[in-house]
């Protein structure tokens, strides 16, 4: 089992092209993949922002990922908001500091390109 961040999420599922060979094989090697729902948040607020185009409807896009068989999209829940704020951690990014607290709560390797993601949480794979 592994997490994505949003980054890897996007690459995973309409830019391929952009992730790592060693993410696409831990990606294939996965039994189940990880996903927190703040991640199809922020995807919708970039593409509000006009800092990220995708080529369907955010509705269509969130529905799409439920379907796919290795994909499990998780809930943000009142512990997961309760994990993100004991993070000893400087980073003002909720969205950030939500997929983090997710990873460490299930001891899971955490896909990412973020620097700052992978100098926090050691378990990352870019």
């Amino acid at each position: 089992m592994i997490v994505l961040d949003t980054s890897a999420l996007i690459y995973w599922t309409l830019d391929p092209g952009q992730l790592s060979q060693v993410v696409k094989q831990a990606i294939d090697q996965a039994e189940k993949l990880i996903v927190s729902s703040i991640s199809i948040w922020e995807i919708s607020i970039k593409v509000e922002r006009g800092k990220l185009e995708i080529p369907l409807p955010i509705p269509e896009y969130a529905n799409r990922l439920q379907r796919l068989e290795k994909l499990n999209v998780l809930a943000v829940d009142v512990q997961d908001w309760l994990d993100n704020l004991a993070l000893e951690w400087d980073h003002p990014d909720p969205a950030d500091r939500t997929i983090v607290a997710k990873a460490i709560k299930l001891a899971c390797p955490l896909v990412t390109s973020d620097r700052l993601i992978a100098n926090f949480y050691k378990e990352t794979i870019w």
